[in-house]
């Protein structure tokens, strides 16, 4: 079988290698020429590269095959999208024309291949809390004895949403879980038969893809259609989606969701709606109240997400919140000597939002550190800029952020977050071994 891969983002790489992986010949292709390719773990010395005749000279364009790989940077060959038996599309070109066409040709990857649709299919979205709350869940459905296939998006660490898809076509699964993206909603409900849907929050965070939290919460309500929801009983905007004269607001059945009230062995209040979350869709589908209750109660955290580590006299609180409504349900509920906040990328000036919530709160430092992007100079004017007259520090690199650590560390409370989901789990790593070893 061939297919061809359009996109080399991380869900197109994603895609590329599952395929790879599942005996597929891939035709991969994106019309961006500086890609990184390291993640499809290519051995240049194995490749061959060619030229593209019917590219214009003013075009770099770059064509490497491999085995069962050819990837073709800053040009398309249409006669092989033709060609091919499958097409896997990139999330973020869902509404455009050549995605249309996809669609049309009957060929995307996901109308190839059905089986995934014929499997009982949970869907979590929201800003914040998605991963956790999918692996609550997941725990839970296992514990209880289901075969549940995990995936979505790839961003989130998991392995994407193509890779569902080949697995579900392999091997029966009694539920599907999936985590959606709230930049891939379209792609998914297109992809995806979802039986149910839980909402965990909607939040202050990729505003540069919907412009405002009013198209944010439609693109939701959009999504919601003819599908059953769980929504937190507190949500501001609950009321759109009981709105039955808005013409999108066509839910098949909506339910709310509250705190979890039970032994809870994870921080937080945001925590004890992830859990409250997952608790009454596991209700909802039959799984009884003492797996439920042992599943959450030994529940650890995800990694990179917010985990606690005791050192010296020292909470330190160390987790991926790379928005500012993540942030603020940690600091309205703890105040912090200091905050380590990694950085944003360029296109993000958003998520600098983040600072406002911290400076707020009067930490005694604030640490700044490269987190997606370096962009600690665009940081460092926006707590100026509101005027934060703490102390400010600017670190480059993971050992000067576990040496301040550790010279912050009898103070109560320390936060380490923001952006730069590598940069944290590898702190997370350093700090289970430091704190092991004081121990």
């Amino acid at each position: 079988m061939k297919a061809t891969v359009i996109g080399l983002g991380v869900e197109g790489k994603k895609a590329t290698k599952s395929l790879l992986a599942n005996g597929w010949e891939v035709y991969a292709t994106d019309l961006n020429s500086d890609i990184d390719l390291e993640d499809l773990g290519i051995h240049i010395s194995k490749a061959n590269f060619f030229t593209n005749k019917d590219v214009p000279n003013d075009t770099i364009s770059i064509s490497i095959s491999i085995d069962n790989l050819t990837i073709d940077l800053g040009y398309n060959d249409k006669d092989k999208i033709t060609s091919c038996d499958a097409v896997v599309l990139s999330p973020s070109m869902c509404k455009t024309k050549l995605a249309k066409d996809v669609i049309k040709s009957g060929k995307s990857i996901s109308d190839i291949l059905t089986k995934h649709n014929n499997v009982f299919t949970l869907g979590i979205t929201g800003t914040n809390g998605k991963t956790t709350t999918v692996t609550m869940l997941k725990e839970i459905l296992e514990n209880s004895g289901k075969k549940v296939l995990v995936g979505g998006n790839a961003g989130g660490g998991f392995d994407g949403y193509c890779d569902i898809v080949l697995k579900s076509q392999k091997e029966d699964y009694d539920i599907i879980l999936i985590e959606v993206c709230d930049m891939t909603l379209a792609f998914c409900d297109y992809c995806f038969n979802f039986d149910l849907i839980g909402l965990t929050n909607i939040g202050n965070d990729h505003m540069d893809v919907h412009g405002s939290i009013n198209n944010y919460k439609n693109s939701i309500i959009e999504f919601s259609k003819n599908k059953k929801i769980f929504l937190d009983e507190n949500l501001p905007c609950l009321g759109d989606f009981k709105n039955n004269d808005n013409s999108i607001n066509e839910i098949n059945e909506l339910f709310e969701y509250e705190e979890y009230s039970n032994d809870l062995n994870v921080f937080g209040k945001f925590n004890r709606l992830n859990a409250g979350l997952a608790s009454s869709i596991a209700k909802y589908i039959g799984i009884d109240d003492q797996t439920i209750k042992n599943s959450l109660k030994n529940f650890e955290a995800v990694v990179g997400r917010l985990k606690i580590y005791d050192l010296y006299d020292s909470k330190i609180f160390v987790g991926k919140t790379d928005n500012v409504h993540a942030v603020k349900s940690i600091f309205d509920e703890q105040y912090f000597y200091a905050a380590f906040i990694g950085t944003p990328r360029f296109n993000e000036e958003y998520r600098l939002d983040i600072l406002n919530c911290v400076a707020k709160t009067n930490p005694e430092v604030i640490v700044l550190f490269p987190g997606l992007d370096d962009t600690v100079d665009h940081a460092l004017y926006r707590l100026k800029s509101i005027g934060y007259e703490g102390r400010i520090e600017i670190i480059n690199n993971l050992d000067e952020i576990i040496q301040l650590i550790a010279e912050y560390s009898h103070e109560d409370a320390i936060f380490i977050g923001g952006n730069g989901q590598d940069t944290i789990i590898k702190i997370q790593e350093r700090l289970d071994d430091l704190c092991n070893n004081c121990s």
